[in-house]
């Protein structure tokens, strides 16, 4: 569906509107969990030779001033010189579809990759502010860092009219804090993905076992535990100024963990994992004898 000619859309820093009482509060943070992105960066990859972006449909969960993107899809579209056409009824059906899985996830905004906020940006956040409203939609611009001089990265904007009689391609895109966050589940994974692309070999290696993990991880506790010995030796020793806000922090988290070591939750979890770990090989070493047995029968 074409959505019209080319016109005036800017890109400015943040500036203050005034807003109505009773309308949504314009967000002011968005965390974007590592699903969302790879499903961009796979979109990109599977673009046409003649495509220079991809946009598709950002869905999660939003609260009064943050937005929580969880999950995103490929929606169909095509860009000339003259106009720009969205497949909207291929992005309606997909919604119904995901929103059968996950009710909870509604339509936040959009994304596109590379950096370039034109009049077509403006024409489609106006269509995705129709599809959220009465909130606003947040675009999320994915920089993949193919281009030479623009570095990768991820940021976040809404959108604001402009003009006494504003129309839907002139806007003005306003700059929002954006943060990668990933679950605890997730923690895994990233880390697979993140020691593969710092390999010299580029090639991914099998999935990590459970006490490999936990062995990762203690050893990354024991690193920040020594990076916080070493400041607060510094600090004590009057090498390094200290700071309020950091020694409240440590004290927070020591606080927790202490009590979490003596309520014995991490002794449970460690019964917990090489329970698990004893079982599975159980399992493993019972269906290897099975197999054999049965092929000495069979002989």
């Amino acid at each position: 569906m074409p959505l019209g000619p080319p016109s005036s859309a800017i890109h400015i820093q943040p500036a203050v509107s005034p807003h109505l009482q009773n309308a949504p509060r314009t967000p002011t943070s968005i965390t974007i969990h590592p699903v969302a992105l790879f499903s961009i960066l796979d979109h990109y990859l599977r673009r046409k030779d003649d495509q220079d972006r991809v946009i598709g449909t950002l869905l999660g969960t939003r609260t009064d001033t943050h937005v929580e993107v969880r999950t995103s899809f490929a929606v169909l579209h095509s860009e000339t010189s003259e106009q720009v056409a969205v497949d909207m009824d291929y992005h309606r059906a997909m919604y119904e579809l995901h929103h059968k899985v996950n009710p909870k996830e509604v339509i936040v905004g959009w994304y596109s990759t590379g950096s370039n906020l034109n009049t077509y940006s403006a024409l489609i956040q106006n269509f995705y502010s129709q599809e959220t409203a009465p909130h606003q939609a947040i675009h999320v611009s994915l920089d993949t860092g193919v281009e030479p001089g623009q570095p990768a990265g991820v940021k976040g904007y809404v959108s604001s009219p402009v003009g006494v009689f504003p129309k839907p391609e002139n806007c003005v895109f306003v700059p929002v804090p954006v943060e990668l966050r990933f679950r605890d589940s997730e923690r895994s994974g990233v880390d697979l993905l993140t020691s593969t692309a710092l390999s010299s070999s580029s090639t991914s290696s099998q999935p990590l076992s459970d006490l490999t993990i936990l062995e990762s991880s203690i050893q990354n506790v024991i690193s920040m535990i020594d990076r916080v010995l070493t400041y607060v030796r510094a600090v004590l020793a009057g090498e390094a100024k200290g700071d309020a806000a950091i020694g409240r922090y440590l004290m927070d988290t020591l606080g927790a963990s202490t009590d979490d070591l003596e309520k014995g939750g991490f002794n449970g979890r460690l019964q917990d994992t090489l329970m698990i770990s004893y079982l599975a090989n159980l399992v493993r070493a019972q269906a290897e004898v099975s197999s054999r047995l049965a092929l000495v029968t069979a002989s």
